[in-house]
């Protein structure tokens, strides 16, 4: 006996319904799949620019008084072979940085935020190196850092052993699963962390808000900080299981977008561990990386993302 027509246009229409969300999944799996490949490639991109982190080549911590800096031995801080003999001095007085020239004055190749080098003092902020005013000089783009009461001088170099020798990134496969929507709990008011650093020094960062997702039936939560607060992200440091045997011990680094309702008010986030990143001190031991907070160390394994570089 045939169906009756309505009751098998029904069925069809269920059918094709099923169908189509079927292709709608895959393809919208497929699509995060090359966003993902995309954004991987993205950040070798990143790494391998001629001031990118595998160009760090020295980060020599300043002296109060005179600096000297340059290849020849008789300086304080020591360039690379190619580099200028003797480059300037940086004299380190009353927390100011003031840039001087050494006896036979500023080599004219020199360059100050692409300005011929002067004598002048240096704007250093603290724990804030972007708008550090970059010293270049052939291979070499340099800027002062300060951490605390601490300052340094950090040195890339286009031609750096690392950069030179980058030999590829290691990544778990994609997992789709650890791909989670979290729970925006803003913190009204914001909140303060104290975050303690590889380099030994400590500098505040507020926290908005926390997120709180489910992983495996399991409830966790994670607090991001602002670490600019006109960029629109959230940035996580963390640690998880898998520092112990596969990823960089120290921790990952995961930027995200603003949750859905903005920073003060409760929403959702995405939180794609797919695309947690080592941080620079993975690849270079001259950078100066924070540590997860105690928050932030989470007893599952995240088996995606990034793995350890010189393993």
């Amino acid at each position: 006996m045939l169906a009756p027509r309505p009751f098998l246009r029904l069925c069809i229409g269920i059918w094709i319904a099923a169908f189509s969300s079927g292709i709608s999944f895959a393809q919208q799996h497929a699509d995060w799949q090359k966003d993902l490949a995309t954004w991987r490639m993205q950040h070798v991109g990143e790494l391998k620019k001629p001031a990118g982190w595998l160009s760090l080549s020295g980060l020599e911590w300043l002296q109060s008084g005179d600096n000297p800096v340059g290849s020849a031995s008789d300086n304080k801080i020591h360039l690379a072979a190619h580099g200028p003999a003797h480059l300037a001095i940086l004299r380190l007085e009353n927390n100011s940085v003031k840039l001087l020239p050494p006896a036979n004055g500023f080599p004219p190749e020199f360059l100050v935020a692409g300005i011929s080098a002067t004598e002048q003092v240096l704007p250093v902020e603290q724990d804030n190196d972007k708008n550090a005013p970059h010293l270049t000089v052939g291979t070499l783009n340099m800027y002062v850092i300060r951490r605390a009461d601490r300052f340094a001088l950090r040195i890339k170099d286009s031609k750096s052993p690392a950069l030179v020798g980058f030999h590829g990134l290691k990544w778990y496969p994609p997992d789709i699963t650890y791909r989670v929507k979290a729970k925006w709990i803003p913190y009204n008011p914001p909140k303060s962390v104290t975050l303690d650093t590889l380099a030994g020094t400590k500098y505040d960062q507020p926290v908005p808000g926390v997120a709180e997702f489910i992983l495996g039936g399991k409830t966790y939560r994670l607090e991001p900080v602002l670490e600019d607060p006109k960029a629109p992200q959230l940035f996580f440091i963390l640690r998880d299981a898998t520092s112990a045997t596969t990823t960089y011990r120290a921790c990952r680094f995961l930027y995200t977008v603003l949750p859905t309702n903005g920073l003060d008010k409760p929403g959702e986030l995405l939180l794609d561990f797919n695309r947690l990143e080592n941080p620079p001190c993975a690849y270079t031991p001259f950078a100066t990386c924070p540590l997860p907070p105690a928050g932030n160390r989470l007893p599952v394994a995240l088996s995606v993302g990034e793995q350890r570089y010189h393993e």
